[in-house]
């Protein structure tokens, strides 16, 4: 099956971008690296009247360092971050999982901002980033607006996002040398998306202690204070002081009913805690 007939634009600037996003009367859809966007053009699932290919805008693949934070453009791809193309400020958290998305030929067109906006439950950035204390930077028509990583995620395949506007970067902070992560995901084969996701971050020079539970249908369970499912503070009995239960009522609370996501969201929490006291 081949695509439904579309417009395409290819603007040069942000701004230029918006309005063509924007325009009155039209579904529009950015494209960036196209891994995701391409097949659902292909099975008619998306039907654009325009497509607005955003390669070409330079800010969008720029990066910026300042102060504790850094800030990498919306259409950097996954291949730029997993080959230290980008300043890694995770303790190579993100070139981690930056590896482990897909395959090479997908992550050398694939780009983070592309990732995010697509929204799809079971990507790994949307669950990630959030792990991080990462802020989406949105650019539209009414000005430039700043989204925690955790609110960009309404439900599966839906963001914050208006017809207007589009990602221009992710800003992160930087990790201290003594932090510590964990990052596990289930998966049946390499580069399929994951079943379930689970993530743990420890930094105490900047007192965070987060975890994620992610890939379950909807939008990622994010914890500022994990220490409400691990019975305390970060040590290295973490996983053995997980607390199920406490699992399975957040799970409750999203909505998430399906048992086989209910038996591996835990277990890759539990993995990730693993992972993380390891380091």
């Amino acid at each position: 099956m081949k695509p439904v007939a579309f417009d395409y634009a290819r603007p040069a600037s942000i701004d230029a971008a918006i309005d063509l996003l924007g325009e009155e009367g039209l579904f529009c859809k950015a494209l960036a690296g196209s891994q995701s966007l391409g097949p659902m053009l292909n099975l008619r699932l998306a039907q654009p009247d325009r497509l607005v290919d955003i390669t070409s805008v330079p800010e969008l693949t720029e990066v910026r360092a300042s102060g504790d934070h850094i800030e990498i453009g919306a259409c950097i791809t996954h291949a730029d971050i997993e080959d230290g193309r980008v300043p890694d400020p995770s303790n190579g958290l993100l070139p981690h999982v930056a590896g482990t998305i897909a395959y090479r030929a997908v992550r050398n067109r694939g780009t983070v901002g592309g990732s995010l906006a697509h929204a799809d439950p079971a990507a790994d950035w949307i669950s990630i980033l959030p792990l991080l204390g990462t802020d989406i930077l949105i650019a539209g028509r009414n000005g430039a607006r700043t989204v925690p990583a955790g609110d960009l995620m309404v439900s599966s395949f839906t963001t914050v996002l208006r017809p207007d506007e589009l990602i221009r970067a992710i800003r992160m902070p930087k990790l201290s040398q003594d932090a510590r992560w964990g990052v596990f995901k289930f998966a049946q084969k390499a580069g399929e998306y994951a079943h379930a996701i689970g993530g743990v971050l420890h930094d105490p020079e900047r007192k965070r202690f987060r975890a994620v539970i992610g890939a379950i249908e909807t939008a990622p369970i994010v914890l500022d204070d994990a220490s409400e499912v691990f019975r305390g503070p970060f040590g290295p009995d973490l996983p053995g002081r997980m607390d199920r239960g406490a699992v399975l009522r957040l799970l409750d609370e999203q909505g998430v009913t399906d048992d086989y996501l209910r038996q591996l969201a835990p277990v890759a929490l539990e993995r990730a805690a693993k992972q993380a006291c390891a380091a």
